[in-house]
């Protein structure tokens, strides 16, 4: 028994790293929901119920590989990447779950534009994340590696996006909005939408990392 526990042992962490990213995309396609039906009460509350339940086992899955990093012998990859990798991941799931609490707490009455073409933009952020998670553990593979790295450009592109369109919602909103209560909530959901697509590409720039270092 005690020869079997000193062990060399690498753990599923890919399949943990998929299984949190899959959530990462439940999340976001549910707050997608709830900004497309928000003028119907009751699938507004049906999609954030969804929203916290993808985070919460979002939460798990990062509980589960951080533990698992102190339990296993050798990782497939470096222990800081794993940590700074699973907690960025862990960090979008909440900042989608901060969204969607915010614009219940601020009373947001109206969805905009704006909020939707961010919302858009965050959706397919996260759903490239998950595409170059996947791709990780099949980096000896040259063909895979530089998938991966397309990938992460890709998120680069939709940050960027993100941020133009950031900037034209609040040139908009200063010039056109009379009400200064409006005026700071939707300042505030902008600014939180955007930094989900930072936070994707903050994930991203770790995969590159990662994708330098391990193919």
């Amino acid at each position: 028994m005690l020869f079997g526990k000193l062990l060399p042992r690498e753990g599923n962490f890919f399949e943990m790293f998929n299984q949190h990213a899959d959530r990462i995309v439940e999340a976001a396609r549910a707050f997608s929901q709830l900004v497309a039906n928000y003028n119907d009460p009751h699938l507004r509350e049906k999609y954030a119920q969804d929203v916290d339940n993808a985070e919460r086992a979002a939460d798990r899955v990062t509980h589960d590989i951080n533990k698992a990093v102190h339990k296993t012998f050798i990782t497939p990859i470096d222990r800081e990447q794993i940590h700074s990798l699973i907690n960025t991941m862990d960090d979008v799931a909440d900042l989608i779950q901060d969204s969607a609490e915010t614009m219940a707490l601020y009373d947001v009455r109206h969805m905009t534009e704006e909020i939707s073409r961010l919302t858009d933009l965050s959706v397919k952020c996260c759903e490239r994340l998950r595409d170059a998670v996947k791709l990780l553990n099949k980096l000896a593979d040259p063909a895979t590696a530089e998938a991966a790295l397309k990938t992460c450009e890709e998120i680069d592109k939709l940050e960027s996006d993100a941020d133009r369109v950031l900037r034209s919602a609040m040139s908009k909103l200063f010039r056109e909005e009379p009400d200064v209560r409006e005026l700071i909530k939707l300042k505030a959901i902008y600014e939180l939408l955007e930094t989900i697509t930072d936070k994707c590409e903050d994930v991203a720039n770790l995969i590159e990392g990662i994708v330098l270092e391990n193919s």
